[in-house]
């Protein structure tokens, strides 16, 4: 339970349906959290009105300690992947390392049968096994960040909410008299005060840079570090000719240089994707399914050129823009989520870079 409208009507409806419930909600924050931090979910406020909700829906509720887990899978990987140029996703990590892995397995060891979140997620338990589907509201489906969910975890999940669209859930909390009804939900990265860039930058220092073209290494401008870039940029890039449109098209922390280039220079054919996993056996992996690059794109028609246990190449029959390296590869075949991947960069053949430079105002 995180003290919002989605876990709390999934701990009413399994209430309902006869299930012995236990609330939970795990603990992130540390103490010596900044005022600022953690205050849209995951906080001590949060964790009060969950405990408020669980009271009202009649069962018991804990608070477990995952702070040094959520430290180390979590909050680090966030710093280390923008120091290495590269776009992460927390929410995905923190499904995948924490609530459907140690989560699952915590409750196994206590005699739970099930874990269930609020995720619009649908499960479907087929002669192949159990199956995760999109949900049934397209704006709220949450498949996108569970493709890490470890496969030998999928029987023991449960998505009450799954097959609900947003406004009955805030309906039935309403039905119910929960505190949540109408709770706004959390957009932020949730241990982020601020924006990412102010975030990052206490953790990464400025080291100033040169931002080159990419067909002819030539300096069009500088910056203060490349974590503070991502692939398809074309905002606030600080070049000398201001007037010219560019998108950053590849980021190289080992000598610091921002590389930009036209709208094309980042159109992806295909891409290359490492630490993948799988919600069903390799071998049934078709060759031709879907792929979802960023948590809002729409999935594009796509063919495996290879795959294994540790990653996988696809050919993109839709380029794709800016496909950003960190970022998630999701597997699909129609609703069907199939699993996924952590986005590689493209390799590049790089202009040699001369000390040229182009005046500021020309």
């Amino acid at each position: 339970m995180s003290g919002g409208v989605d876990s709390s009507v999934s701990a009413a409806l399994l209430k309902e349906q006869g299930y012995e419930v236990i609330g939970a909600m795990m603990r992130f924050w540390p103490d010596e959290k900044r005022v600022d931090t953690f205050d849209s979910c995951c906080s001590p406020d949060a964790a009060y009105e969950a405990r408020r909700v669980a009271d009202q829906v009649g069962v018991p509720f804990y608070l477990l300690d995952y702070r040094e887990q959520f430290r180390q899978h979590i909050m680090e990987p966030f710093i280390e992947e923008y120091r290495a140029g590269r776009t992460p996703n927390p929410c995905v990590n923190c499904n995948t390392k924490v609530k459907f892995d140690e989560l699952v397995k915590k409750a196994r060891m206590l005699g739970c049968d099930y874990v269930a979140t609020g995720h619009y997620v649908k499960r479907l338990d087929t002669e192949r096994g159990v199956e995760f589907h999109r949900g049934d509201d397209p704006r709220k489906d949450q498949t996108y960040f569970l493709w890490g969910t470890p496969r030998e975890a999928l029987p023991y999940i449960l998505f009450p909410v799954g097959t609900l669209e947003k406004p009955q859930v805030r309906a039935l909390a309403a039905d119910h008299g929960l505190l949540t009804a109408q709770k706004p939900e959390s957009q932020n990265i949730c241990f982020v005060p601020g924006t990412v860039r102010e975030f990052v930058a206490e953790y990464v220092p400025q080291a100033r840079g040169q931002i080159r073209e990419i067909h002819t290494g030539e300096v069009v401008g500088e910056h203060l570090g490349t974590q503070f870039y991502t692939l398809g940029q074309k905002k606030g890039l600080g070049l000398f000719r201001s007037h010219q449109v560019r998108h950053v098209v590849h980021l190289d922390p080992a000598s610091n240089t921002v590389w930009v280039g036209d709208y094309a220079d980042c159109l992806w054919s295909g891409l290359r994707a490492s630490a993948a996993n799988y919600l069903l056996p390799l071998s049934e992996l078709p060759e031709q399914l879907e792929v979802q690059v960023r948590y809002r794109s729409t999935p594009v028609p796509a063919r495996v050129l290879h795959a294994d246990e540790h990653g996988f190449e696809l050919e993109l029959l839709d380029p794709q823009f800016a496909v950003a390296p960190g970022q998630s590869a999701v597997l699909y075949s129609g609703s069907r989520l199939l699993g996924g991947g952590l986005i590689e960069d493209h390799i590049r053949d790089l202009p040699q870079m001369g000390e040229q430079r182009v005046p500021v105002g020309v």
